[in-house]
């Protein structure tokens, strides 16, 4: 922000305070739609039949595939979804559950080389009362931390700031996956 518009900033109309502003307007979707939306159609259902770009995959396998969270925690923050819809891991079938470890392995892979994170956060909500935002479709999270990730926007604001569009990082975490499995092959 520039000095003149700092100086612009503090004359606007309000009664001043000590707290800075993080506009979100993106997340307005989010909220507008609510949980009965994301329930009566499945995001992680839908995703497959759409473009790469707009169903924000970076990887279709066999029988589960990669995307990012469109509501992310972090930048880069994928999930590993079967195709199949069910609801917990115990419904997955052996080839789902070894393709989703396998699926996990190499997003940590990639990750590591796009965002050099420092660690993950790895796991699995099963149902509603577990914290599952669709607790209808398995899905398992890679959440990339830092270090200096941790300041007091999630804590106090409950505000997550990300750095990045989720088109650039898909694209980045898309490209990075394809060397992965290059090399690996």
């Amino acid at each position: 922000m520039s000095e003149q518009e700092l100086v612009d900033a503090a004359t606007l109309p309000g009664v001043p305070d000590e707290f800075q502003r993080l506009w979100t307007p993106h997340r307005m979707a989010y909220i507008r739609a609510g949980a009965d939306a994301m329930r009566a159609a499945c995001p992680f259902c839908a995703a497959p039949d759409k473009s790469d770009e707009d169903g924000l995959i970076v990887h279709r396998g066999r029988t589960a595939y990669v995307l990012l969270n469109l509501f992310p925690y972090n930048s880069g923050h994928l999930l590993v979804c079967p195709y199949r819809h069910v609801a917990t891991y115990d419904q997955a079938t052996p080839e789902e559950v070894g393709e989703i470890a396998e699926l996990t392995q190499v997003g940590m892979r990639v990750l590591r080389e796009v965002a050099r994170c420092d660690g993950f956060n790895i796991g699995m909500n099963q149902g509603a009362v577990a914290g599952a935002g669709v607790d209808e479709h398995l899905h398992q999270h890679i959440v990339p931390r830092w270090a200096t990730d941790a300041n007091f926007f999630p804590i106090i604001a409950k505000t997550k700031a990300l750095p990045q569009l989720l088109g650039e990082v898909r694209e980045a975490v898309s490209t990075a996956w394809q060397r992965e499995v290059g090399q690996a092959q």
